[in-house]
C-alpha cells in the first residue's frame, strides 16, 4: 500500500482541504470554538490580555521527547505563562510541503492536541497552506496565543541587586536532543528534548515574589541573562557548581564545542525571585513534575555584567551568544 501524501489540493480550499479540516484538525482541536468553523473565533477578552506569536522551522520535525506540533504549542504557551499570564487560547497555521506524508502531518497535529489539552488551552482557529515541491523542506508552524494578565513578569525595573536567580530544569537538552536527531554527527545517540508546558508549574507561584521570568529557549540561559542585564542595568553572579546539566548532555556538548549556558532549551524557564521568598518559590516549583530539578543558580549584581563562578574557582565574563549556534532547534 503506498504512502499517502500531501498534494497542492490540501491546501487549495475544496473538498480535500475541508475533509482534512474536519477529519484530521476539529477530530483533535475540538472545542466549542473551532468546531463552529467560522472565518475568526469568537472569544471572551473581557480582563487584561497577553498576546504573543511565534513561528516553528525545526529540522528534523520528530526529536526524542517531542515533535514540531509539541513544541509549537508548549513554545507559545510557556511565551505566554513566563510573561505572567494564564494561556487560554491559541491558533495554529500549518504550511507544508507538496508530498509530505500525510501520516507524519496527523501525528504532528495529534501531538499538538495532546500538549494543548495537558496545557489547558484551547487551539480556536487556523489555517493550512501548501507550498509546491521544491519550494519548502518539510513543515513549518505559526501559532499565535491569547491569555489572561495575572501578573507583570516583564518588568525589567522590578529586578534589584540581592535578588535570587532560580532556573526551573537543567539545561541544554533540547538543543542536543535535535542534533542527534539530525543523525549527522558520526555517532548514535539519544537525548530527550525538555519541550514541556510550563504554564502550570508557574501558575503556582504568582502569588509570591517573583520579579522577572523568561523562557531560556534560542540563545539559552546566556541570552536570557544578558538581556536582562542590558535593559536593567544590573548584572548577575552565577555559580557554575549550581547549575543543572545531564551528565550526557554536559559530554555532548564538550565534544561539539558548545557552552550548555548558551544552548537553546524549550522546559526551563528564568526567575528572578526576592531572596526572602526563594525557597518558598523553590518548594513549589521542585515537587511538580517539570521541576524537580530546578536550581537557585546565583544573584542579581550591580556589576553591571553576567560573571560565572566557575568550578575551579575562577571567573569568566557570560556575554551573549553571537550570531546562529544551532540551525533551526525551534
Amino acid at each position: 500500500m503506498s504512502e499517502k501524501l500531501v498534494t497542492m489540493s490540501l491546501g487549495g480550499g475544496g473538498k480535500q482541504t475541508s475533509d482534512f479540516i474536519k477529519d484530521v484538525i476539529i477530530k483533535n482541536f475540538s472545542n466549542d470554538i473551532i468546531s463552529v468553523m467560522a472565518d475568526a473565533a469568537h472569544v471572551d477578552t473581557s480582563s487584561r490580555s497577553a498576546f504573543t506569536t511565534d513561528s516553528f522551522v525545526v529540522k528534523p520535525e520528530f526529536f526524542d521527547g517531542g515533535n514540531i506540533g509539541k513544541l509549537a504549542v508548549c513554545g507559545t504557551v510557556n511565551d505566554l505563562a513566563v510573561s505572567g499570564a494564564k494561556p487560554e487560547y491559541l491558533s495554529f497555521a500549518l504550511i507544508v510541503a507538496e508530498g509530505y506524508p500525510l501520516d507524519n502531518l496527523e501525528k504532528i497535529i495529534i501531538s499538538a492536541a495532546e500538549t494543548a489539552k495537558e496545557a489547558g488551552v484551547k487551539i480556536v482557529c487556523g489555517d493550512t497552506k501548501v507550498v509546491e515541491r521544491g519550494g519548502l523542506d518539510g513543515v513549518i508552524l505559526n501559532t499565535a496565543g491569547l491569555g489572561r494578565v495575572i501578573k507583570n513578569l516583564n518588568d525589567y525595573s522590578a529586578v534589584s541587586a540581592g535578588d535570587k536567580v532560580v532556573i526551573t530544569s537543567d539545561i541544554a537538552r533540547h538543543g542536543m536532543s535535535v542534533m542527534l536527531a539530525r543523525g549527522d554527527l558520526g555517532f548514535s545517540g539519544s537525548v530527550a528534548s525538555d519541550c514541556a508546558p510550563l504554564n502550570g508549574m508557574l501558575e503556582k507561584i504568582y502569588a509570591f515574589d517573583v520579579k522577572f521570568a523568561r523562557d531560556a529557549t534560542r540563545g539559552g540561559l546566556a541570552a536570557v541573562l544578558n538581556e536582562i542585564s542590558e535593559k536593567s542595568g544590573l548584572g548577575f553572579d552565577i555559580n557554575e557548581e549550581s547549575l543543572p546539566v545531564r551528565r550526557d548532555v554536559a559530554e555532548l556538548c564538550e565534544i561539539l564545542g558548545f557552552d550548555p549556558l548558551s544552548v537553546a532549551n524549550e522546559g526551563a524557564a528564568v526567575l528572578v525571585v526576592s531572596e526572602k521568598d526563594c525557597p518558598k518559590v523553590m518548594d513549589c516549583i521542585t515537587n511538580t513534575p517539570y521541576g524537580e530539578r530546578a536550581a537557585v543558580i546565583g544573584a542579581v549584581t550591580d556589576s553591571g555584567r553576567v560573571v560565572l563562578r566557575t568550578k575551579i574557582g575562577g571567573t569568566r565574563y557570560v556575554d551573549m551568544p553571537p550570531g546562529e549556534l544551532l540551525p533551526r532547534i525551534c
